[in-house]
């Protein structure tokens, strides 16, 4: 059954302390986080207690590709510690994506990265963005990656679609990889973020998509300004798809 939950990034402007953000997603109807960096900030012990009190869910955690690799041992403890079970990485620049061999690189690197969270009962997931959709002639950076990897596949709805992808035949062909996916509308003319609802994202098709592959969470993300205002919105507008 697939749940709700806000990337927490969405937020990341929120003036407030981080335990009362994790409130106003509780407030908004979500049933689960996905943590960002601001939660390296935050007390773990004030953390646990929040998401205890609200009932949210932990769906995930963003963490940096450098922490993983170079910390791995104290980054795996610190999010264990708050009950992460799928860590995503959210970022390769641009270059890994460049040439077919760029890409090999890439995902044996991050194999080797899933074997390691694997023995310690974490799912390790890719987040795209559009800059993974070079043109390697017969297809994609993106497509290449997918082909070379077998881990998660967080697909960033809004950002594929901004990229020229077809969002819903992607979801179909991730399959069970996609046990986490990000609700992001985009306004493909405007180029840029919205509230869900209000971009061109097939809602429908990707509830059907999402419901056939059995993903765990959808996750709501918006990267436009007074997030607040439509957080409630989102909340029952997500929640009405899963």
């Amino acid at each position: 059954m697939t749940r709700s939950a806000v990337q927490l990034y969405t937020l990341r402007d929120v003036d407030r302390p981080f335990t009362e953000v994790l409130e106003l997603v509780a407030d908004a109807g979500f049933e689960g986080v996905e943590f960002a960096y601001r939660v390296t900030e935050a007390d773990p012990d004030a953390v646990r207690a929040t998401l205890d009190e609200t009932g949210l869910d932990v769906a995930g955690a963003h963490v940096g590709l450098d922490a993983l690799e170079d910390d791995f041992d104290e980054t795996v403890a610190f999010y264990d510690d708050l009950g992460v079970d799928h860590v995503v990485v959210p970022w390769l620049d641009a270059e890994h994506f460049e040439s077919v061999a760029a890409v090999e690189a890439a995902a044996a690197r991050l194999a080797k990265l899933a074997d390691e969270l694997s023995a310690h009962g974490m799912a390790l997931h890719y987040h795209n963005h559009d800059h993974e959709y070079t043109d390697l002639g017969d297809r994609t950076g993106f497509d290449a990656f997918v082909d070379e990897t077998s881990f998660g596949i967080e697909l960033d709805l809004g950002l594929a679609l901004a990229a020229g992808d077809d969002v819903v035949e992607r979801l179909h062909a991730l399959g069970d990889r996609s046990r986490l996916v990000h609700l992001k509308d985009y306004d493909v003319d405007a180029g840029e973020s919205v509230p869900v609802g209000e971009g061109d994202l097939d809602l429908d098709a990707v509830a059907d998509a999402v419901d056939e592959n059995d993903s765990e969470w959808l996750i709501y993300e918006y990267e436009g300004a007074n997030p607040l205002d439509s957080l409630e919105r989102a909340g029952s507008r997500t929640n009405e798809l899963v």
